[in-house]
């Protein structure tokens, strides 16, 4: 008996001290509310300056946010359209990519296909001076597109000066739907392998999906390749949808384990695929996160295909959207998703990356073992490891430099005003004349030409002379100084096979729309014809 009432005195203490826990952190929040709004109301009534109390609060909230995960924000009213875009890919407007300085006109840089600026006759290098009669000068590139958004059906009238001809003209477009694909090309490449690339994961995708490989099997595709090389993902549906269409009906694809009893779910098929047989291979990097990752592993675990590349970002977190008060929208992380072998893909620790945010080295130790259904060994402890690991395609200092400062574009540009006509996109290339010419036009910009290790020679150099070691080393320091000081013509040329298909990208985009930038990408692309290349003696399906 004695014990009994012993026991008893345990549990009640615990229980009150559960109870006195949960009611101290109820307390404490209170408490901090109200002081935070003590200060605000005294910052308001006192403050020496005016105080945009708005902004205050707003940033008060991102704060909060940024404590917990990378992928928790609030999205306040004025920024709808963006959560719209993010999740169904859709907003009204004109359809065109533009660039907007605040001394300047909005510049039409790519009419999106079909889309109301190419059906009203804008084109690359047209220059918007007003927009419903009010000029754009002075604005901020934020305030010029947020006027040329609206509701589908409307007008917007603008002022634009003709790119060819520089005649002053008023444009009248109707405003649509604009729907962004996330589908950016599907075709035939080499030996009847038919190609799908994914830049995310939006309401429809896999529909799209489904119709290309569809498409694809008509025109003779034996093998499918799905590239998600730098999809940073989407909708988890869409997702599951796409893997449904190469798995049986009632596979699981994906689970999720959160707090609450409604975060734990399973994600099975629920329709019949389209083809069960069909060799795949995913290919993945770095930037390839979240929907991309669940697709990846889905086909890893099921032994359905295999994946190539890079290991892929490491985000196994699973948001919800929710709206607030005064019709804010907050979207938040609330579980984390395993695929079908049970590995979580999330990264152990998101606070500590590389600096492309992509998972850094985890060590064994820290891993744990799953196996596929065919009984292959997979890790969990970040990311998707691909089953054949090709190196990405590294880019210097000086392609960042020039792509960074838009010398890239505003050569497109200036080739675009040139040449009134170029060979069909498939057949275009830039001669070894056309990129001289671009060196010369990029010398004459304004970037920062040094190469890595130019940078690391002038930080030595640096650290030198403030040790005194520079004078003693002078002659030794200075000739390897200038073997390293190359001249921006000298740093172009060196880069010219990274710089190449990126210039021809966006020239067809100038030409072609966008769609048509995929022919250099893929003719340069040395990942995947190597992918490819192992595909066959490495894993025969």
């Amino acid at each position: 008996m004695k014990r009994f009432k012993y026991i008893l005195t345990l549990v009640l203490c615990a229980s009150m001290a559960l109870s006195l826990s949960a009611q101290s952190d109820s307390f404490k929040a209170g408490k901090n509310l109200n002081v935070q709004f003590s200060i605000l109301k005294e910052l308001q009534r006192s403050y020496v300056d005016t105080v945009q109390m708005d902004e205050l609060v707003l940033d008060g909230i991102n704060a909060m946010l940024s404590k917990l995960d990378p992928y928790t924000i609030y999205v306040p009213e004025e920024y709808e359209e963006d959560m719209e875009l993010l999740m169904n890919g859709t907003y009204g407007g004109i359809g065109a990519v533009v660039q907007k300085k605040v001394d300047g006109p909005v510049v039409i840089t790519e009419p999106y296909k079909d889309s109301p600026a190419s059906k009203f006759g804008l084109v690359p290098g047209d220059q918007i001076i007003e927009i419903d009669n009010k000029s754009v000068i002075g604005e901020t590139s934020a305030e010029s597109t947020s006027r040329m958004k609206g509701v589908p059906g409307s007008n917007v009238l603008f002022k634009v000066v003709k790119m060819r001809s520089g005649d002053t003209v008023l444009v009248d477009v109707v405003r649509e739907r604009i729907r962004v694909s996330s589908l950016d090309y599907a075709g035939i490449i080499r030996d009847s392998i038919g190609y799908i690339t994914l830049s995310g994961f939006i309401t429809g995708t896999a529909k799209e999906v489904r119709n290309a490989f569809l498409d694809l099997k008509k025109d003779g595709a034996k093998k499918i390749v799905l590239d998600l090389r730098d999809n940073g993902g989407g909708s988890l549906a869409e997702a599951v949808e796409i893997v449904s269409l190469f798995v049986p009906k009632g596979t699981l694809v994906i689970s999720s384990k959160g707090k609450i009893e409604g975060s734990n779910k399973e994600y099975y098929t629920t329709s019949h695929p389209v083809d069960t047989l069909v060799p795949i291979m995913v290919m993945i990097n770095s930037g390839s996160a979240s929907a991309s990752e669940i697709v990846a592993g889905a086909i890893q675990d099921l032994d359905r295909g295999f994946v190539a590349g890079k290991r892929s970002f490491g985000k196994g977190l699973v948001q919800s959207v929710v709206p607030m008060p005064f019709d804010g929208t907050l979207k938040y992380t609330t579980a984390k998703y395993y695929t079908p072998s049970g590995r979580c893909v999330q990264a152990i620790d998101y606070s500590h990356r590389n600096e492309d945010g992509s998972v850094g080295n985890i060590p064994d130790s820290l891993t744990s073992e799953f196996t596929t259904k065919k009984g292959r060994i997979v890790k969990d402890g970040g990311g998707i490891t691909p089953d054949i690991e090709i190196d990405n395609i590294v880019y210097g200092r000086v392609s960042f430099s020039v792509v960074f400062n838009n010398i890239v574009s505003d050569y497109a540009m200036d080739y675009y005003k040139k040449h009134p006509t170029i060979a069909p996109a498939e057949e275009f290339v830039l001669t070894d004349e056309g990129y001289d010419d671009f060196v010369k036009f990029a010398a004459s910009r304004e970037f920062d030409a040094r190469s890595v290790s130019q940078v690391e020679m002038d930080d030595l150099l640096k650290k030198a002379k403030e040790e005194g070691m520079y004078e003693i080393f002078k002659a030794e320091f200075d000739a390897l100084s200038d073997k390293l000081n190359l001249s921006k013509e000298e740093a172009l040329k060196m880069a010219k096979d990274e710089l190449l298909p990126i210039i021809e990208a966006e020239i067809l985009s100038k030409y072609y729309f966008r769609e048509a930038s995929i022919f250099p990408e893929l003719r340069y692309d040395k990942q995947l014809e190597e992918a490819l290349d192992s595909w066959k003696s490495n894993f025969p399906l």
